[in-house]
């Protein structure tokens, strides 16, 4: 994953992004009806099951609108919620709880329910050792948010993008001309440009497993696609010369079937392109 400082500046540009977005030249409904000096307060409402996520972003989205606004969480990130929970509370100026409203509210509610996602597949795994990835199949614009609620849920990170680690999936081992080729031509590339990035190669089947081992530098093998059987004599071949993820249309019925094949982690585009929003709302008070 990229570094804190990266991963903070990409929700800045989300945030002044969405509100850009949004707000344009001015929330001209509230302008219209309400004095600029009214003060006012709300409450985020939960009206779902499930787990809760964005609070911290929603506090930086209102930092941001106007650095006035206080927020008073009652129920932090990562919790359980049920209908009736008020998350937390919003007091300042009226106009600018208007501003930053729908932009916390789509957030959180997608986060949540990621997030949400995210835990039900932690809980599948408990007891295994192997640990639940995200990937990059999530919201143009919103990543962030996305790998930031997987996070929370209790899953961890694959990379972030396509410029923090090396990942040599099919067609670029066609491309290439196979995997030795491709991986030699990726450290010849490495030692180059003074890259130092990790290396992910894929392996379609149990032959190119034992091909892959045959070059060295490699941090993980994708198994991909496999049934269970040549999942476990995949994870053998292995043994300790690298780390092992399972991918390919794994869900919450074989989750934990392939985990306990022995792979260290199991990623899953689901956990963020799969999901329904968690209901919330804010509401005056």
């Amino acid at each position: 994953m990229i570094s804190k400082e990266q991963f903070n500046h990409e929700i800045e540009l989300i945030i002044a992004n969405a509100i850009r977005e949004d707000v344009g030249d001015g929330d001209h409904s509230s302008l219209a009806c309400i004095p600029k000096d009214t003060q006012g307060k709300a409450k985020l409402l939960v009206k779902d099951e499930g787990i809760l996520a964005g609070v911290a972003f929603a506090k930086q989205v209102c930092a941001y609108v106007d650095p006035n606004l206080e927020i008073e969480v009652l129920i932090p990130d990562g919790s359980a919620v049920k209908y009736g929970d008020i998350a937390f509370y919003i007091s300042g100026s009226s106009l600018a709880i208007l501003k930053a409203e729908r932009l916390v509210l789509n957030a959180m509610q997608r986060m949540s329910a990621i997030a949400t996602k995210t835990k039900f597949f932690v809980d599948l795994l408990a007891g295994t050792g192997t640990k639940i990835l995200d990937t990059r199949k999530t919201t143009p614009g919103i990543r962030a948010l996305e790998k930031w609620a997987v996070t929370i849920g209790g899953g961890e990170n694959h990379r972030f993008a396509l410029y923090d680690m090396i990942m040599l999936k099919d067609n670029h081992i066609d491309f290439a001309g196979g995997i030795t080729q491709a991986i030699n031509q990726t450290k010849s590339y490495l030692k180059e440009t003074g890259r130092d990035l990790k290396i992910i190669v894929e392996a379609r089947d149990l032959n190119e497993i034992k091909e892959i081992l045959k070059s060295d530098g490699v941090y993980r093998i994708l198994i991909d696609n496999f049934n269970y059987e040549d999942t476990r004599e995949a994870v053998r071949l292995i043994g300790d010369t690298c780390l092992t993820e399972s991918s390919g249309g794994i869900d919450e019925h074989t989750i934990r079937k392939y985990a306990e094949c022995g792979v260290n982690y199991i990623s899953s585009g689901a956990l963020t392109h799969s999901v329904y929003n968690l209901d919330l709302s804010l509401k005056a008070v």
